[in-house]
């Protein structure tokens, strides 16, 4: 009898479904999954078909109410848009999201949901797909671009210089870490680049870098265009003006004797061997060095009073170094580079070479690459007309006859034919140069200094008639260069699967 109770109890817990008849256990339907699916819509309301607006002119899209974001296809950022524009989706628990696969230019969008809902206590699932619309709407700062009122703030950088080295490497620096992408517009003009943005937000975060990665100053001025005196709203046109130091490596600078005394008793006569957001500066005859950042170079402001133009080509006769016993230490003195060799060098000028066989010694921080029979480059400042106030000052005793920058490897014209390499350009325009060999000049600074190319992007040049597996074996090992490992491949618009 107890078994015939316990099945009772089990009859009586089954019944029909209304709608197939089918065994189901009874809930507030009376309605088995599968009928109560086909009855019940879990997605009503959720529209199956929505619009993206795109703006073909800087490619993004637009995120209700007014940002717009790139977003690339079938990425993370372009899924949360999507389910971001369905509406009701948030009384459903989402399970997944993917997109489908469409063609590339068929301005349409497939994402796949799967959702779950409770109805009448039974939970259920559905999976629908949401077609969405890809349509063309311009942003507001493509639209001020093509009415050409398209700029609020501009950046004007300068540099007054005769030699426009450490403006080549500062366009590099541009380059390379993409502090120009939010640019409106580049304009070469008075020696010097025009930057202009949609916001004063861009503008400032473009003199942030600029202030970062090389010393100089800029000066900030609003012009008022038009304003509304009933909702006290103004419209300005910001400018700021960047002035970079007016000097570039391998000059030679004369420094106020006050300030030299803050830098360890560096002589006044130094010469710039880089310039990165600080000048470094060296002591060829003691191998001191120091560095002057743009505060401290503002404060005491110095000029350059040898320029690379006026480097003069010297022959090596004979070279001593010296060793550490026989310098001159004082207390006080700043720091010493360990990666120069202090020597005494013997020189005749390239030019005079078999002529005047006359001889003049230097003392140079070259000590480490020279060797007898070796070109090098150096100022010949005893021949010099130099006109500035603090080397008047100086005694005449003390100051060296020749100062030696660099060695020399040759005829650069020579060198250039052999590049397999190039540089990208901010402006097709030539940006300052003044006689045309500055920027070949900074091009042959790339190849000598390995540290000055780290933060430059240097590519393959494709229209260079010389083989590049024969580039390696036509240089002298002694002959620095660009390695092929060095150098990236550059993108080519006009190749044949990008025809279209």
């Amino acid at each position: 009898m107890e078994s015939l109770d316990v099945d009772d109890q089990n009859v009586s817990r089954i019944i029909h479904c209304c709608m197939c008849g089918l065994d189901i256990e009874p809930n507030p339907s009376n309605m088995c999954v599968g009928c109560l699916r086909n009855q019940v819509n879990i997605t009503e309301g959720i529209a199956e078909q929505a619009t993206l607006y795109f703006c073909r002119g800087c490619e993004r899209y637009l995120q209700p109410p007014q940002e717009w974001i790139h977003c690339a296809l079938e990425s993370r950022e372009l899924l949360s848009l999507c389910l971001k524009k369905l509406k009701g989706l948030n009384r459903l628990k989402l399970v997944d999201a993917g997109f489908v696969w469409t063609e590339p230019h068929s301005k349409r969008i497939k994402v796949k949901l799967v959702v779950h809902g409770e109805v009448m206590g039974a939970v259920l699932q559905k999976e629908f797909v949401v077609v969405y619309t890809i349509s063309h709407q311009m942003c507001d700062e493509c639209h001020r671009t093509e009415a050409k009122d398209f700029w609020k703030a501009l950046v004007q950088v300068r540099q007054r210089a005769e030699n426009k080295k450490t403006f080549y490497y500062l366009e590099q620096l541009i380059l390379k870490y993409k502090a120009h992408e939010n640019s409106l517009g580049i304009k070469p003009i008075h020696g010097g680049l025009d930057f202009y943005y949609a916001t004063e937000a861009h503008a400032k975060k473009m003199v942030d870098f600029l202030s970062t990665v090389l010393p100089c100053k800029y000066q900030h001025s609003k012009k008022l265009i038009s304003q509304d005196i009933h909702s006290n709203v103004y419209n300005y046109k910001f400018t700021y003006c960047v002035e970079i130091v007016p000097i570039s490596k391998d000059s030679v600078v004369c420094l106020p004797k006050k300030f030299t005394q803050s830098l360890g008793g560096i002589s006044p006569v130094c010469l710039v061997y880089r310039v990165t957001n600080s000048l470094h500066l060296i002591d060829p005859s003691t191998g001191q060095i120091a560095e002057v950042n743009s505060t401290n170079y503002y404060r005491s402001p110095f000029n350059a009073i040898c320029n690379p133009k006026q480097l003069v080509e010297f022959i090596v006769m004979d070279i001593e170094p010296i060793m550490d016993k026989d310098r001159k230490i004082f207390p006080g003195q700043g720091s010493i580079s360990n990666r120069h060799v202090l020597a005494d060098v013997w020189l005749v000028k390239a030019s005079e070479l078999g002529i005047n066989d006359t001889t003049v010694h230097a003392k140079t921080h070259l000590g480490h690459v020279l060797k007898v029979g070796d070109s090098v480059l150096g100022y010949n400042i005893q021949d010099s007309n130099i006109n500035d106030s603090n080397f008047d000052k100086l005694d005449s005793t003390n100051i060296a006859d020749v100062i030696l920058v660099r060695k020399y490897f040759g005829d650069r014209a020579a060198k250039k034919r052999q590049r397999i390499w190039k540089l990208k350009r901010l402006a097709e325009e030539d940006t300052g140069s003044i006689d045309g060999n500055d920027f070949n000049e900074f091009m042959d600074d790339l190849e000598e200094d390995p540290e000055l190319r780290k933060n430059v992007n240097i590519f393959k040049n494709k229209a260079t008639t010389i083989p590049v597996d024969l580039y390696d074996s036509n240089y002298d090992a002694n002959t620095p260069r660009i390695t092929l490992e060095e150098m990236l491949d550059d993108l080519d618009v006009n190749d044949v699967e990008m025809a279209e």
